[in-house]
């Protein structure tokens, strides 16, 4: 009788085992960091994806969000992505020109015409090719999603053409194309880590720096900067990339989850960066001087840039230029 008793009790614990989810199959659980605040297009972007994978993989896949360096800074993070350490991280295509030289020719300034050319040219065959050349350094794109035109910021007088950055310390990523162009145009480029420029800024360390509206309000920049000028001269993509080892350790469907959830996000994610940077445009001319450039003179500036490069990028450039 016990022993009956003993085989129905087993057979009932083994049933339960299969039956709680989770102990028969572990859930698949990613982390994406990033570096902006929850405030930003890219926080409501990787927020989105987070839903998103979890509805489309019934639960099954979990994507937990760190905005604000909370995993690491942005070099680290992509570091460990290569050596499978990290998961999935938001980055800026300059930074992932250090990785992978390509990358690159999206920083050439005065490129893309409008944000539909950005996406008619990262969604298709040069976006392929150059995921293709990230896959062999350890990075698997999984989509491009969109930071944006960028714009000049100073304490010291507005900037119409060139020869008013004459003298003028302006921060720079630390991409090669950002230091050359801004060497070009008669600035003193000078790069350092995104974390460090509110406080460099404030101390008068550099006289101003260069980026996309949204990060001008978000980081409050405003508050420690005189004029905004409004350039354009440089767009920059923000891909989501994943750790190759990570990503060949999931199932086909997860894969395909990943990419089409990534893919849809990138669309959005233009359509709600240009949206907010009209909105923070606004925001901004009440808090700082506005005017717009002259943005031939610095289109003008920039060819010799592009003569320099061209048995580099000269091919990848023209596909650019001529994607409609």
């Amino acid at each position: 009788m016990k022993q009956g008793i003993r085989r129905i009790l087993l057979f009932v614990f083994a049933v339960t085992l299969l039956a709680v989810p989770g102990m028969a199959q572990a859930k698949t659980v990613l982390k994406l960091g990033h570096l902006a605040p929850i405030d930003h297009p890219y926080h409501a972007g990787a927020m989105l994806l987070s839903g998103m994978v979890a509805k489309k993989s019934h639960g099954d896949m979990e994507i937990k969000v760190f905005p604000a360096n909370q995993l690491g800074k942005q070099r680290e993070l992509v570091e460990g992505a290569q050596l499978g350490t990290v998961d999935m991280v938001l980055t800026s295509d300059v930074l992932l020109s250090s990785f992978e030289e390509t990358m690159g020719v999206l920083n050439m300034p005065f490129l893309f015409r409008d944000i539909e050319h950005v996406g008619k040219v990262l969604d298709g065959p040069v976006g392929q090719e150059l995921s293709a050349n990230l896959a062999k350094k350890g990075l698997v794109v999984l989509g491009y999603w969109e930071n944006g035109f960028r714009h000049i910021t100073n304490s010291k007088h507005p900037i119409n053409t060139p020869a008013d950055l004459k003298g003028l310390k302006v921060r720079t990523p630390s991409g090669y194309i950002f230091i050359e162009s801004f060497k070009d145009f008669g600035a003193s480029p000078t790069p350092m880590a995104f974390g460090e420029l509110y406080s460099a800024l404030q101390l008068g360390t550099v006289d101003g720096q260069e980026n996309p509206v949204a990060h001008v309000v978000t980081q409050k920049f405003y508050e420690v900067q005189k004029y905004l000028s409004l350039t354009g001269h440089i767009h920059v993509s923000e891909p989501l990339v994943m750790s190759k080892v990570i990503y060949d350790s999931l199932s086909p469907e997860q894969q395909k989850i990943l990419h089409e959830s990534a893919a849809e996000i990138a669309v959005w994610s233009r359509a709600k960066v240009a949206e907010e940077a009209s909105e923070k445009l606004e925001f901004l001319k009440t808090k700082m001087k506005v005017n717009t450039a002259q943005r031939k003179t610095f289109a003008a500036a920039s060819e010799a840039l592009y003569e320099h490069y061209e048995g580099k990028f000269g091919a990848l450039i023209k596909e650019i230029k001529s994607a409609i």
